[in-house]
């Protein structure tokens, strides 16, 4: 097996790496990754130079794996920035790092493709003494894997790497028949509460458009995006995606996308967007103008209930944080990645925080579990 490297997403056929990566995770198939390059949301400018990492077998592509090296740890949501606090303490450099991740989204998934009847084990050995071949040489700090599926979470720490968890909120469809199936197995107050919340958007006037990617107007996508920009502005940021990422992705894989629109007199208050996997809907952009009550509980979560009710989808994945989650029915999951430190004094430091950290996670998640608004069995 050897392994070769990309400096871009241009420099393998779509098709070619779709076979291995399917459609079932929107955000590794090529499409995805590609416009985020040729939209230069993701470049050495923005701090995110494109490194991928193809593996070959007699000719024949085996494994591939997205890789970045970057410069900050900017969009990111797993955050090491005490780590690198600390290295520049101690006179070193933390940055440029190896990142494999999917580029400001938060969203659990498969990290490293590897096509059967290939060796996992061997595959990711492989890759990472490659890694650190490369990090030796080029004098980067360090690797980082973000968000995971569990099974290669494991794979990843079977191969000796530092695995840090966080919570994240995310809701499971139980074969529910429709929103009010749903709401029964909350208890009476919260059921209540949610039903406040959905009269008081009706009252206020507002109603909601459902638009498939393909069905999308170039006009709502300007809607769409003046909304998201606004998401950033409030914040005091510019926005990490451009509109052309956008328009692209519109045009190269429509399937996986749904554009909810808020309408209010006959204009657009609010967008959510949200990308489609075979069994998932994964919440990720949302904005709006002016404030409404509760229009925000309404677009970004209560809609999307209803589309995986609608649809069959046993799983939303609304992205990272938010504890407001939780009193909608959003239980709190584990999330995972992986690291690896070339020094290895800070390798174990940070080890020991992780382990401390660790248990502190997992009672953050049980006494989260304690908040769900569900009656008690």
């Amino acid at each position: 097996m050897i392994v070769k490297q990309l400096s871009s997403l241009s420099e393998i056929d779509k098709d070619q790496w779709n076979s291995l990566t399917g459609f079932t995770y929107p955000f590794l198939r090529h499409e995805f990754l590609n416009a985020l390059e040729q939209s230069g949301a993701v470049c050495a400018q923005t701090g995110w130079e494109p490194k991928h990492l193809l593996v070959y077998e007699n000719n024949e592509l085996i494994a591939l794996m997205p890789l970045y090296l970057k410069h900050h740890s900017q969009g990111e949501y797993v955050f090491d920035h005490q780590w690198a606090q600390a290295y520049q303490q101690q006179g070193q450099d933390y940055y440029p790092k190896w990142l494999t991740a999917v580029p400001y989204s938060p969203c659990q998934g498969p990290r490293i493709i590897i096509q059967n009847p290939a060796n996992p084990t061997e595959v990711l050995a492989l890759l990472i003494a490659f890694i650190q071949e490369q990090s030796s040489i080029q004098g980067i700090s360090s690797w980082h894997c973000l968000f995971p599926v569990n099974d290669q979470a494991e794979l990843l720490s079977a191969a000796g790497l530092l695995i840090r968890s966080d919570v994240q909120f995310h809701w499971h469809n139980l074969g529910y028949r429709d929103f009010a199936d749903y709401l029964e197995r909350f208890s009476s107050a919260k059921r209540k509460q949610v039903k406040r919340e959905r009269r008081r958007v009706d009252e206020q006037g507002i109603e909601f458009l459902h638009l498939p990617g393909r069905e999308i107007t170039e006009s709502q996508w300007t809607a769409f995006y003046l909304f998201y920009q606004m998401t950033y502005i409030k914040r005091g940021m510019r926005p990490y995606l451009p509109l052309d990422f956008f328009l692209t992705i519109a045009a190269t894989m429509p399937e996986n996308l749904l554009l909810i629109l808020a309408i209010k007199d006959q204009r657009y208050v609010g967008a959510a967007l949200s990308l489609l996997g075979e069994t998932t809907l994964y919440g990720r952009y949302w904005g709006c103008y002016e404030e409404f009550n509760s229009l925000h509980f309404e677009a970004c979560y209560y809609q999307g209930i209803n589309y995986c009710l609608l649809n069959k989808l046993s799983h939303f994945d609304s992205g990272a944080q938010g504890e407001h989650k939780i009193a909608r029915g959003f239980e709190p999951v584990l999330t995972h990645s992986a690291h690896w430190l070339q020094n290895q004094e800070f390798a174990q430091a940070i080890k020991r925080f992780l382990d401390r950290e660790q248990k502190h996670i997992e009672q953050y998640r049980d006494y989260a579990q304690t908040l769900l608004p569900f009656k008690q069995t």
